[in-house]
Order: C-alpha cells, then sequence, then structure tokens
C-alpha cells in the first residue's frame, strides 16, 4: 500500500496579511492608549496644590461673614449676607469641577476627564469673574459686604487650574495628532509595498 502524500500547499494569500494585521493593531491599541490617557507629570503636583488651595478658600470668607461651604450650602450666614445666584453658582462650580473632577483626573489619568475639568473650570472662571462683581455692585437699596479673600483666591485658583488642564489637554491632543500620522504613514508604506496585494 502506498503512503499517499498531501502535496496541497497553504499559499493563503491572507497568510501574507498577517504581518501587516498585527502591526496595524498594534498600531491601533497604541492610539487608543494614548487617546484615553493623559501623563500630566510635573503639572500633577500643581492640579494637586491648586485642589487643597481651592478647599482653603472655602474655609475663608465669601463675602461678609459668609464662607464659601456657607456659599455652598446656602447657610444662614450666606442669606444673611445676601449672596446671589452668581457666587453660588461659583462656588458649586468650583467644588465639582475644580475639586472633585480635578481629583478623579489626576486619580483615573483618563483624558475624557481631564477635558470635562478643562471645560468646567473654565465656566468657573466666568461665574467667579460675576460673583465678584455682584458684591461689588449691589441692588439699590441692599447693603452688602464686597468680595471676600475666600472668593478672590478661590477665583485666581481656578483660573490657574484651567490655565494647567489646558496644557495637558493640548499636549495629549498633539500625541494623538501624531500617532494618527504615524499610521496613517505606516499603511501607506505597507501599501507602498504591496503588503495589501492578494493578487
Amino acid at each position: 500500500m502506498t503512503p499517499q502524500f498531501d502535496d496541497q500547499r497553504h499559499d493563503d494569500p491572507s497568510d501574507a496579511n498577517e504581518p501587516i494585521e498585527s502591526y496595524l493593531k498594534d498600531f491601533d491599541a497604541a492610539e487608543k492608549k494614548v487617546a484615553g490617557e493623559i501623563d500630566p507629570g510635573a503639572r500633577a503636583l500643581v492640579v494637586a496644590v491648586a485642589v487643597v488651595v481651592l478647599l482653603g478658600s472655602l474655609t475663608l470668607p465669601h463675602s461678609g461673614i459668609a464662607n464659601g461651604w456657607e456659599v455652598l450650602v446656602y447657610g444662614d450666614d450666606a442669606r444673611a449676607e445676601t449672596i446671589a445666584l452668581p457666587s453660588r453658582l461659583f462656588v458649586w462650580f468650583e467644588v465639582v469641577f475644580g475639586v472633585v473632577v480635578s481629583m478623579l483626573a489626576l486619580v483615573t489619568r483618563r483624558w475624557a476627564l481631564a477635558w470635562v475639568a478643562l471645560a468646567g473650570t473654565a465656566v468657573s472662571i466666568v461665574f467667579g469673574m460675576l460673583a465678584i462683581w455682584s458684591r461689588q455692585t449691589p441692588a439699590p437699596g441692599v447693603e452688602a459686604a464686597g468680595p471676600g479673600i475666600g472668593l478672590i483666591i478661590g477665583w485666581l485658583t481656578v483660573i490657574v487650574l484651567t490655565f494647567h488642564w489646558l496644557k495637558v489637554v493640548w499636549s495629549r491632543t498633539a500625541l494623538q495628532l501624531a500617532a494618527e500620522e504615524e499610521r496613517r504613514a505606516a499603511a501607506a508604506e505597507a501599501e507602498r509595498r504591496g503588503d495589501w496585494n492578494v493578487g
């Protein structure tokens, strides 16, 4: 009995594409990693210090006898000082985006959270400016104290936070664009070499 040899050759055209496919998968994985994470570097320390300063500013007078925590919960002192809506919005944005979201972005290093922190602190700048303006120009017949040291420190700290989050997000965007450009260049080079020819 003569043994039969399998003379079939496995020249599957898809085998030629396996190296380039794995190469492109590596690029996709690297691009997704770059897109989803941040590396604030030394800015992380600045952001952490700014968050501590924000928390400290809430214990200082926001206006008159009302400190930031009183404004946040709209307590008796805040009502006695006729704290207006811009001040309350500023303190809420300061706590939510300047403290909570900023710390989450630092701990998780998620790019989306850094974007949210940037957007929220940028809006906080506007509310802080309106809060200071509302304390300087009370309604006619209303006795109101001017802006306190806590309000001013909080506003300046939010400006610093916004600047640093902008730099972090911008640098990450530049890395994303570079990764995309590298991927396009690798795909063009592979196509030029004929790695995608299946004929």
